[in-house]
């Protein structure tokens, strides 16, 4: 009853959303991240901690400060993404920028294909829409929400925007092994592990665990690594690309253990740059005692 509940409130959502005017809507998704963070429930208290340990030097008004403006991101993501498939083509173009996009441009120009690991920051979505629309042939994995219809919906959205979306489940890499070979751009949120196959990485002084696919893709198939950080401006989006040096050593479980924490580190970077961007709020760190 949950799960079918929570698709109608999703399905109202863009429905809502979709026919309101764009400031209203905004203005409504800045409220409702006003009212959750003064309700301190679990999602904000799990942002909370993250966002301390990102920024342990951040105590009281000044971290609170940071928390509703985590939130405030994230609800803006929402509010695009139940608005996005109203976006023109030269809307979406005119509102994102780049650092080092040289890096992804370059080698899919050449016909390489390209590994790119993004954190859950910003608005991937809309990164994602931008180089479909340039052509470039995308290809990324999805949590398989429930209920199912709810992941359909999920699937139709990105696909309508020209992604290839696959379900996270035991054949995708076997997928995604052939996409690399067929040089698309495999694109990857690797922050937070959903298996129990995870590389152990410091991040932030801490230990958690991320995912081995973008580290086991660019081994196996010798493509480009490249680490891909998305933040909110106020117009859209910006793109930061970093290049991740990758280890072929011979000996896998070792490189691949070493690619993924230099992912991670990378990561590091570009969210102590916009913490209020990185939309995290489940568990990353493995530690006892440093949850609610």
């Amino acid at each position: 009853m949950i799960s079918y509940l929570s698709y109608l409130a999703y399905l109202a959502g863009w429905k809502l959303v979709g026919a309101l005017p764009e400031k209203t809507s905004y203005s409504l998704f800045d409220a409702i991240a006003r009212r959750i963070y003064r309700k301190n429930g679990k999602s904000v208290r799990r942002l909370r901690t993250n966002l301390s340990i990102v920024n342990p030097q951040l105590m009281g008004e000044s971290l609170e400060s940071l928390v509703l403006r985590g939130y405030q991101s994230y609800m803006r993501y929402w509010c695009d993404t139940f608005r996005i498939h109203l976006w023109s083509r030269e809307r979406i173009d005119a509102t994102v920028t780049f650092t080092n996009d040289h890096l992804l441009r370059d080698p899919m120009r050449e016909g390489l294909g390209v590994v790119v690991a993004l954190p859950h920051s910003g608005n991937w979505d809309h990164a994602g829409a931008y180089f479909c629309q340039e052509g470039i042939r995308l290809v990324t994995v999805a949590e398989v929400l429930k209920p199912e219809r709810l992941f359909e919906k999920f699937l139709a959205y990105r696909e309508a925007m020209g992604f290839e979306v696959l379900g996270l489940d035991s054949r995708a890499f076997v997928t995604l092994l052939r996409r690399a070979r067929e040089k698309r751009l495999i694109a990857l949120v690797a922050d937070r592990d959903l298996s129990d196959s995870g590389i152990p990485v410091k991040f932030f002084g801490r230990t958690a665990k991320m995912p081995a696919g973008p580290a086991v893709l660019a081994i196996k198939e010798g493509l480009p690594l490249v680490v891909a950080h998305v933040s909110y401006t106020s117009i859209g989006i910006h793109i930061d690309f970093h290049s991740i040096e990758v280890d072929r050593t011979g000996d896998e479980s070792k490189d691949i253990a070493s690619t993924v924490q230099r992912i991670a580190s990378t990561f590091e970077l570009g969210i102590a740059q916009h913490p209020e961007d990185w939309h995290m709020l489940q568990r990353i760190w493995i530690e006892e005692g440093i949850y609610e």
